[in-house]
């Protein structure tokens, strides 16, 4: 018998702590009955002995005793990994930077002041620091203020307006509305409610979220409002309530897909009524300015309802295929959902407060513009009811990392894209496409159909559906009209299109930061299925849109 044994000065930490009366007590120890030496150890029937904690005739403390047939193992402590760097990713930090610093150094196109072309060159090394995330995005957004400063691009109350744009706050309580949604179980109950009707499969619990959204779009006018306060919570507490997590290797098992359907068709929504989005109004106000024709609210709807419908059927099931949930059925979910319902049983009073203070909001949201209200005033009055009640406290509220950190990224993103619009740039952009696609000689078909593509993916280089309609409707609308396109159908597809646009990266619109921020879904996959879904969505507006626009007698 070889016993492995070790002074009891190296465990004078441990007698200390120990009384005297537990040191008369055997100590469990583990005796393996099998070889054990330096180079193998293999594991058979273990058996567990007792032995004396401190022997007094001896100077040693034995803990362990092994049985060996070769020799007694050493005991060898395992190496301290080294800690991971809490820097920047050095490659992805480099590229965004040489982004950055080539096109700062490339010749200024003539009609572009050199301020526009150096802010065009900071916005692009962030948007590239975003893609491949040197650091978080908040930090990788802060340091492109901070160029932008520092080199005056930007004096600084320009660099930092973003953070007085109402949409990055709106978002930012969003998150904190999820949070209300959690902790109190009211997400949890909302969630079991849909999985007992719905949840026999994860294909008809995202077209039941897909199409109440569709059903609450014509009456609240803030994508960000409807997306983020009303359905993110939902669609959390479902991922969960499904087992679907955030950093334990679940995320695809339900989360990923349903969080990018129900992103993608929150912008498809948004484009079937005027009054679906907050900008709408302003693409019908830019319309009545420069062809003299007013976009009535049913004119919109009933140009949107045939494509915006199709739309809604297909996209779901199209991310179905090529980003599929692995829950795909689960005929046992709407049984154990009714037996949780009835384990939680009656709502609690926290749960109340909660339901009475989404409705106050979503009423503001609803009848906010006759009340003179906006939504983040609306989205505010709600956050303080809850932090008065007690429903969420401002520790969890500064808690939600998430949350803070979409509003520097995002508001960031505004005061470049915004600025880049002020200094000109957009209007340069504009009036060079107008140039190159007037001079083609092309029929008015092929050419309104390059403007649009030129005009939907140019949004690229917007964090506003409202700053990109501002900055381009007006111009694009004009040159479509000139080379012979009906105006008020370019009009209206051009509305449609500055909704769709929205899903084509995590900025674009104001429901992306919210979804993208539950961190279901890597960039990479969210910015490439936002490039395909963006096709799909173009095929069918424009494809069988066409032919419904033409059957109405829009063109």
């Amino acid at each position: 018998m070889a016993s492995i044994a070790l002074t009891a000065s190296s465990f004078r930490p441990s007698l200390r702590s120990r009384s005297s009366s537990t040191r008369s007590q055997p100590l469990l120890h583990y005796t393996p009955s099998t070889s054990l030496n330096s180079n193998s150890l293999s594991l058979k029937r273990n058996r567990f002995t007792t032995t004396p904690l401190i022997s007094s005739n001896s100077k040693h403390l034995t803990l362990v005793k092994a049985s060996s047939s070769t020799a007694a193992a050493s005991v060898t402590p395992a190496p301290v990994p080294p800690k991971p760097s809490q820097g920047a990713a050095i490659k992805p930090l480099l590229a965004s930077i040489a982004t950055g610093v080539i096109l700062w150094f490339v010749p200024v196109p003539a009609g572009v002041s050199r301020n526009a072309w150096q802010l065009l060159a900071i916005f692009l090394a962030t948007i590239v620091g975003i893609i491949t995330q040197p650091l978080p995005l908040g930090a990788v957004a802060i340091l492109g203020l901070g160029v932008s400063v520092l080199t005056k691009t930007l004096p600084f109350a320009a660099a930092f307006s973003g953070f007085g744009d109402p949409i990055p706050w709106l978002i930012c309580f969003a998150f904190f509305f999820a949070k209300g949604f959690i902790k109190t179980g009211l997400g949890n109950r909302v969630a079991y409610q849909f999985v007992s009707l719905f949840g026999s499969s994860s294909l008809g619990l995202g077209y039941s979220l897909v199409f109440s959204e569709a059903l609450l779009a014509p009456a609240i006018p803030s994508v960000s409002a409807r997306a983020g306060g009303i359905f993110l919570p939902l669609v959390k507490s479902l991922c969960v309530a499904c087992g679907s997590n955030v950093g334990d290797g679940t995320e695809e098992k339900l989360g990923s897909w349903l969080m990018l359907t129900c992103f993608q068709t929150s912008v498809i929504s948004s484009a079937m009524f005027l009054t679906a989005m907050a900008a709408n109004p302003l693409c019908a106000t830019l319309t009545l300015n420069s062809i003299n024709q007013t976009i009535g609210w049913l004119d919109w709807a009933k140009a949107g309802i045939v494509p915006g419908l199709v739309s809604l059927v297909l996209v779901p099931l199209i991310l179905y295929v090529i980003y599929p949930p692995t829950l795909k059925s689960s005929p046992d979910a709407p049984k154990l959902a009714r037996e949780k319902l009835q384990l939680m049983g009656p709502m609690t009073g926290h749960e109340k407060i909660m339901t009475a203070t989404l409705l106050l909001t979503v009423g503001l949201w609803v009848f906010g513009g006759v009340l003179n209200i906006d939504a983040v005033t609306a989205a505010i009055l709600g956050l303080s009811v809850l932090l008065v009640t007690g429903v969420v406290t401002w520790k969890e509220c500064l808690g939600e990392g998430v949350a803070w950190d979409t509003l520097t990224w995002f508001a960031a993103l505004i005061a470049m894209a915004g600025y880049l619009n002020k200094y000109g740039l957009i209007s340069w952009f504009s009036q060079t496409v107008v140039k190159f696609v007037g001079g083609l000689g092309l029929s008015w078909q092929l050419s309104f159909g390059i403007l649009v593509l030129l005009y939907f993916y140019s949004h690229y280089f917007f964090a506003s559906g409202a700053a990109h309609i501002g900055a381009m409707f007006t111009a694009f609308l004009s040159v479509a009209t000139a080379l012979g396109t009906p105006p008020f159908f370019g009009a209206i597809v051009l509305s449609f299109l500055s909704n769709l646009m929205g899903g084509l990266t995590h900025y674009g619109i104001g429901s992306a930061p919210v979804f993208y921020g539950a961190n279901y879904v890597p960039l990479a996959k969210w910015w490439g299925y936002g490039f395909l879904i963006s096709i799909v969505n173009i095929i069918i507006w424009l494809g069988l849109g066409g032919v419904w626009w033409k059957f109405i007698g829009l063109w």
